[in-house]
């Protein structure tokens, strides 16, 4: 085939592609099967890869492309993209219209009523017709690039029909609740933790450093405004009607209401059809419809003041207590959990609500056999909120905290300045069972294929007595363990063996030092490179470095003088895992050695890259500036950070400036 006609040809099936996405993503009328809709997508492919040339970055081959990202660069929003003050009684948001009114020297205004969506605020940017870049909101005035991802979202378009401007647009990117739930049934069959919600489910999801798996994500979007310099518009609503003659998806259940009155009606309808939705809202939006009383109005420094979130009352339902008993955390921690009769609250049937300590128990005075009031925080987390006294009967017992551990019958401890109870045996099932759960979690070993369910089988079969077993696992052993094959068994291994070359910091973050978490153990790999020399260090010499306080010193000690966990170093040192990092030190120690950096602003390479080099000359990274900083690196709008360094006479910076240091370091 002539390159003309392929370029006709891959024209059409653009045209046809694109035309198909908007029938089904946007407008809900699907006209053709999903077969036929992947034979057109596979003869593009065929086609832009026989002729590479006519690729361009909005065909809709192109909405995963690429390796996984470095990081995320980040840009400044043309418009900042403030908060919404949020409201939580019809009281408040009368006082919203009131002081509108006033604002308007006692004009009356009307309102569009929006659902408030559970999500995650995005703002895309188009450039002569082509979506070229999406930020996340950030801190309202700079967001990350995370245009790789939103691309991955077939709803969104990546070419509009505006070839001689650029506009933006603004929206909500969210995760079905069906959607949510198939995400997490396949992450509890890979042996993945799973999400706790929609909306975090979300947000991660959009961070995800690899598009490709971003396309796997049931991602959807909302778009809910249009900024456009050509004022075209009177009204708010005009702008949704535009969004969606253009190709974008807007949730067609806003209402222009033209008093108050009809607003506390939309509020009250939704509240009461929510859980109709496939997907979680919060709240109402409550706008002037007015673009130009918009614009007398104007904002405070964080929020435009006419806009306003009203919030759902939280969701509660009265249930029973009908037992109590103890869970044994990873660090021995033993946390009360009230078992509920069922009861269906926002949407999911609760059975089960954390009392948190004990305490917190006596403090409410719950009983086995008491009638409780329980909600859902912030639509999430059940909780027990109090006890409806006066429906007891008299037969509810008192809860009383055993004198030993649930699992292995042990004696618990509750050290003076604490609200928890422990479980002080290391060989307690349950915290061996969490303890090789964290060894092997991405950040820490990160061991492909060792979920939850094998770890729970390797712990009970007793094939395991601790992580550093691990590493002596063998073929024969894993295949007789349930869905687990020959092949599934060899990949596993693989995993392990791949994990012994993990970075310090994992490994140190990975034994589960109490009280050392993840950012933790870089600091601890920063000054130790040999895991040996991290265990001779004192007391002492601990709570001297910097953001490590007695508590955490006292921690690192003391496992590093336990004999058990020495025993299962010395194991994971046969094993071959590493326990040191090679380092070239120049004479007179690392070039950088205790030298504070802050990355701000939009920079052209990689942030984490930057961070590591300085890492590995000795340098410490912070994410906030003070007279203790050395040095402030800065790209394009670099904002507060580097207004701040320049006040106090912090040294700054340009990229160059920074590349040239590090080249004279480095050499």
């Amino acid at each position: 085939m002539k390159k003309e006609d392929a370029a006709r040809k891959i024209a059409r099936l653009r045209r046809e592609i694109v035309r198909h996405d908007r029938l089904y993503y946007i407008e809900n009328r699907p006209e053709i099967s999903d077969s036929e809709y992947d034979r057109f997508m596979k003869e593009l492919i065929e086609l832009e890869e026989t002729f590479p040339g006519l690729v361009t970055p909005d065909s809709p081959t192109q909405r995963v492309g690429g390796a996984p990202v470095e990081g995320f660069r980040t840009f400044r929003h043309v418009v900042p993209m403030m908060s919404l003050g949020n409201t939580y009684s019809r009281e408040e948001l009368r006082d919203f219209a009131e002081r509108t009114k006033r604002f308007l020297k006692g004009a009356s205004s009307k309102f569009v009523a929006e659902l408030k969506i559970d999500g995650v605020a995005i703002s895309l940017r188009y450039a002569r017709g082509r979506f070229v870049r999406g930020l996340t909101r950030g801190d309202g005035t700079q967001g990350d690039d995370v245009t790789s991802n939103l691309k991955t979202i077939r709803s969104i378009p990546l070419r509009v029909d505006l070839p001689d401007r650029e506009i933006e647009v603004r929206g909500e990117v969210y995760m079905t609740r069906s959607g949510f739930e198939r995400l997490n049934e396949e992450r509890l069959r890979a042996g993945e933790e799973p999400f706790a919600n929609p909306r975090n489910a979300a947000a991660g999801s959009l961070k995800l450093l690899d598009p490709q798996i971003a396309a796997t994500r049931p991602l959807e979007i909302f778009l809910y405004d249009l900024l456009d310099d050509a004022g075209s518009f009177r009204f708010h609503h005009e702008k949704l009607l535009r969004l969606r003659e253009m190709g974008f998806r807007v949730n067609p259940n806003y209402r222009c209401c033209p008093d108050l009155e009809a607003v506390n009606r939309f509020c009250d309808e939704w509240a009461e059809k929510r859980e109709t939705l496939d997907y979680d809202i919060d709240g109402v939006v409550v706008k002037v419809g007015s673009l130009e009383q918009q614009q007398v109005l104007g904002a405070t420094a964080k929020s435009p003041r006419w806009a306003i979130a009203y919030k759902f009352p939280a969701g509660q339902a009265t249930t029973v207590v009908e037992k109590i008993d103890l869970q044994v955390g990873r660090t021995g921690t033993i946390t009360p959990v009230a078992h509920l009769h069922p009861v269906k609250l926002a949407g999911s049937t609760i059975q089960r609500a954390t009392l948190h300590n004990e305490d917190e128990i006596r403090r409410k005075d719950i009983r086995v056999g008491d009638t409780v009031l329980i909600e859902k925080g912030g639509d999430i987390i059940p909780k027990v909120v109090k006890v409806v006294t006066r429906r007891r009967s008299g037969k509810e017992v008192p809860f009383v905290m055993p004198g030993e551990c649930p699992v292995c019958r042990e004696v618990i401890e509750r050290p003076e300045d604490e609200v928890a109870w422990r479980c002080v045996n290391p060989f307690c099932p349950a915290q061996l069972q969490r303890t090789v759960e964290h060894f092997v979690s991405r950040g820490a070993m990160d061991i492909e294929g060792m979920g939850e369910s094998l770890v729970e089988q390797l712990v009970s079969r007793r094939m395991i007595r601790d992580y550093g077993d691990l590493y002596s696992l063998d073929r024969e052993a894993l295949i007789g363990l349930e869905r687990m094959g020959e092949k599934s068994a060899e990949n596993l291994l693989r995993g392990i063996e791949e994990s012994k070359d993990r970075p310090l910091a994992c490994l140190i973050f990975a034994l589960g030092i109490r009280h050392v978490g993840s950012k933790t153990a870089e600091i601890l790999a920063a000054r130790y490179p040999d895991l040996d020399r991290l265990a001779q260090a004192s007391r002492e010499e601990l709570e001297g470095i910097d953001e490590i306080g007695p508590r955490i010193a006292a921690s690192i000690h003391a496992f590093f003088h336990t004999e058990k966990n020495l025993q299962v170093i010395g194991k994971l040192r046969r094993a071959g895992v590493r326990i040191r990092e090679e380092r070239v030190e120049k004479k007179g120690g690392l070039p950088l050695s205790g030298k504070r950096f802050v990355f701000t602003g939009a920079l052209s390479f990689p942030r984490r890259e930057a961070e590591n080099r300085v890492k590995v000359l000795g340098a410490k990274i912070s994410s906030s500036v003070s007279a203790k900083t050395d040095y402030v690196v800065y790209g394009g709008a670099p904002g507060a950070k580097y207004r701040k360094a320049q006040e106090l006479g912090v040294m700054c910076l340009t990229e160059e400036e920074f590349l040239e240091l590090l080249n004279g370091k480095e050499g």
